[in-house]
């Protein structure tokens, strides 16, 4: 799959190559599929994609994390291709249907890891939570609903309209991505806008409710697994408040290993792709 971003290929062959090289698996979601695509062999990983994201969001990691792990990349409740949950949802009522896929995916008695990107953070710590000793690690992602408040103030999203053109649609997204996604507008390439584009397109879940409360706050203390988190140092949801949310992470496990990417914005995997997989295959790497 590495051939695949190296190769000069529109961003639709790309992910087109990603997906035949995939194996789809499916579990029960509130009387729909959630969607799971499996890549590569060995011990399990699960990744979870972010707000209005789905496994697209990872794609930059999995040709180099499928080379260690048998990657386990779910399309969230009511994002991507999965079924949604009932209203009024919450944090566990989409991370049960995640459970519940494992439990079925997984043989009983396999522990796993799970790393989870912005929402997939806030959802991956409550999975965690509820499956226990059967987490060993948990990599929290410029997570949100730590209950800490924004403290920059954020440039004005692009609306999208019904009938824009294909170019301004592309604009506006790339406009967004700027916002809220990159730290710097010239990482921002046509494989990012696409990827963008596809995602937000099959986003039902709202997941900004969520991410402002402090649902992770209050779960972390109960998981099990060994908890570690990576940032950004440009970070727009994480503005000013890097320190603070450190400190949160570490009054629960003193000592925690907590990265920082210099100059990297909220989608750290994608635009700082090379230190990220480097970070998080160590965090990954056994004792």
């Amino acid at each position: 799959m590495h051939d695949l971003l190296d190769a000069g290929l529109a961003p639709e062959e790309i992910e087109r190559g990603f997906e035949a090289a995939a194996q789809t698996l499916t579990t029960p979601c509130y009387g729909g599929d959630l969607v799971w695509r499996c890549w590569g062999d060995g011990p399990p990983l699960v990744l979870l994609h972010g707000g209005y994201g789905s496994w697209r969001h990872w794609i930059k990691s999995i040709p180099v994390l499928s080379e260690h792990w048998r990657l386990l990349v779910p399309d969230m409740p009511g994002l991507g291709d999965s079924a949604p949950p009932p209203k009024p949802y919450d944090a566990y009522s989409i991370a049960r249907p995640l459970a519940e896929g494992l439990e079925q995916i997984l043989p009983s008695a396999a522990r796993y890891d799970i790393a989870g990107f912005s929402f997939g953070g806030l959802i991956g710590g409550h999975v965690a939570e509820l499956h226990g000793a059967r987490v060993k690690r948990y990599i929290a992602v410029a997570p949100g609903g730590l209950g800490i408040e924004r403290t920059t103030q954020r440039p004005p999203l692009a609306k999208l309209r019904p009938h824009m053109s294909e170019a301004a649609f592309d604009a506006a997204h790339r406009h967004n991505l700027s916002v809220i996604m990159f730290a710097d507008p010239g990482n921002i390439d046509a494989l990012a806008v696409y990827l963008q584009i596809q995602s937000v397109r099959r986003g039902r879940t709202k997941s900004v409710p969520i991410a402002r409360t402090g649902t992770l706050a209050l779960a972390l203390p109960k998981i099990d697994a060994e908890i570690k988190a990576i940032y950004g140092t440009k970070d727009d949801a994480t503005g000013t408040g890097l320190a603070q949310r450190r400190a949160l992470f570490e009054e629960i496990q003193p000592g925690m290993d907590f990265r920082v990417i210099e100059g990297a914005g909220h989608w750290v995997m994608y635009e700082t792709p090379e230190e990220f997989n480097a970070i998080l295959i160590d965090m990954l790497a056994e004792g």
